[in-house]
């Protein structure tokens, strides 16, 4: 009894100790912003928010529809709050033209969505990120901002969708679903996980049909993940807009104290304190779509592909491999290791290589990626080794090179499997020297009758 009361006490103390850390960085981000709005000066404020597109009144404590450009939309479940922002086609979301979305091809998404996604034009895309109440999902999390975007003739507008209350909710969902009608394909980053069914979940809460049966989902985070995690340590949306895209953000809010403003707000309603948060979502929606506009690419036209980094090139032929091209996927291999790559993953991707080139009947240069890769400290030095023994003995029926090889093996790394071959193999020379022995003495003892 007395080691569980020590170690709930123990418990507690580092709970309290979270805590407190948890409050000293809401105060930082708090004094933060109590600072920016209090003591500088009214004028810079104007002319810094300006340069962001955002209204700015005079009154820190005013309601969000004075802060922002839009609307108080009334719906037949109430009412709740609007806003659009637009990005010109004539500017640029770091090294990505925002004018160039119109120009993608209807076709695109077909091969990173294996042909689910129908043949539609970039007008019919939506994108879609929501910021919610919590990060966890369940029943009791919210969606109180939606940002749909869209591709338009004069650049890409994203529409806000915000209820500044929880009674707006049924509203939100209701124009939400009544936006989303003309578009064709919806697509996210990490949305089949956490964006739809939250939505899918708070419709069903209101009692209404959730918007989604008819649009196709393209959950973007798959395609990229398959494109970039052998080259970043990281796929988050943040950091392939910095690795990718080459755009920098300044001022953003840490998603993880999003939820955190919006309780602060429907507590004080300074709504001076959401606005990061506006900014945030939509910047992940234009970084989103700036995104389709290259991930897809690698898919449709793998012999083309618009990338040189070697990591880039073996993640879709990875991806081809797993589809079944397997002749394609070859090709995008031997690119990735001509190309260059950081050792472990030349390593790997000289043995997938091998595995490729003998499942295609090239037994020459599976050997020959085979012995490169047992000549080096690798991880793949023994199985290397294994497979040539493998080849020795079944295809070339080299006994003693096999033998060679399955001890080169052992001397690396000791297995039972390892010796269990040795064995076999030392039993089929003595089996085949016996036999040899046998017919020269037979023959010796006919040529003396």
């Amino acid at each position: 009894m007395l080691a569980l009361g020590l170690a709930n006490k123990r418990r507690m103390s580092d709970l309290q100790q979270q805590l407190a850390d948890l409050r000293a960085r809401v105060a930082r981000i708090n004094s933060k912003y109590d600072a920016k709005f209090s003591t500088r000066d009214v004028s810079q404020i104007i002319q810094q928010k300006q340069e962001e597109d955002y209204e700015i009144p005079e009154r820190s404590q005013a309601a969000v529809e004075e802060w922002l450009g839009g609307d108080v939309v009334e719906t037949a479940h109430g009412r709740h709050f609007e806003t659009e922002k637009l990005y010109e086609r004539h500017r640029r979301h770091g090294s990505a033209d925002i004018g160039s979305l119109a120009e993608l091809p209807e076709d695109l998404l077909a091969a990173i969505s294996g042909g689910s996604a129908p043949l539609a034009p970039p007008a019919e895309w939506a994108f879609l990120d929501t910021e919610t109440t919590g990060l966890a999902g369940g029943s009791g999390t919210c969606a109180f901002l939606v940002g749909i975007g869209r591709i338009a003739p004069e650049g890409f507008r994203v529409r806000q969708f915000f209820m500044r209350d929880y009674c707006e909710e049924a509203s939100l969902l209701d124009a939400v679903a009544r936006h989303l009608g003309p578009f064709r394909v919806l697509i996210t980053y990490n949305g089949q996980s956490f964006d739809q069914p939250l939505l899918e979940t708070r419709y069903r809460l209101n009692r209404s049909r959730p918007p989604f049966g008819k649009l196709e989902h393209l959950d973007l985070l798959y395609g990229a993940r398959r494109l970039w995690k052998l080259r970043y340590e990281s796929c988050r949306l943040v950091d392939l807009e910095s690795q990718v895209l080459g755009f920098e953000r300044e001022g953003d809010v840490p998603g993880a104290l999003i939820p955190y403003l919006y309780f602060e707000y429907l507590r004080t309603h300074r709504a001076a304190r959401l606005l990061p948060v506006f900014h945030h979502n939509s910047t992940d929606i234009l970084t989103l779509a700036c995104l389709t506009g290259i991930v897809p690419l690698a898919f449709k036209d793998p012999e083309n592909l618009p990338f040189r980094h070697g990591c880039e090139i073996a993640g879709i032929a990875r991806w081809l491999r797993q589809a079944g091209d397997l002749e394609q996927s070859r090709a995008l291999f031997r690119r990735a290791v001509a190309a260059g790559l950081e050792d472990d993953l030349m390593f790997r991707t000289l043995w997938d290589l091998a595995a490729l080139e003998r499942k295609l009947g090239a037994e020459e240069q599976a050997v020959a990626v085979w012995n490169d890769l047992a000549a080096a400290r690798n991880p793949f030095r023994v199985p290397a080794l294994e497979e040539l023994a493998k080849h020795y003995e079944h295809r070339q029926k080299d006994l003693v090179r096999a033998l060679e090889t399955t001890r080169a093996a052992l001397d690396h790394q000791d297995s039972p499997a390892l010796r269990r071959r040795e064995q076999r193999l030392k039993q089929r020379l003595e089996q085949r020297l016996v036999r040899h022995t046998s017919a020269h003495s037979t023959v010796k003892r006919r040529r003396l009758l």
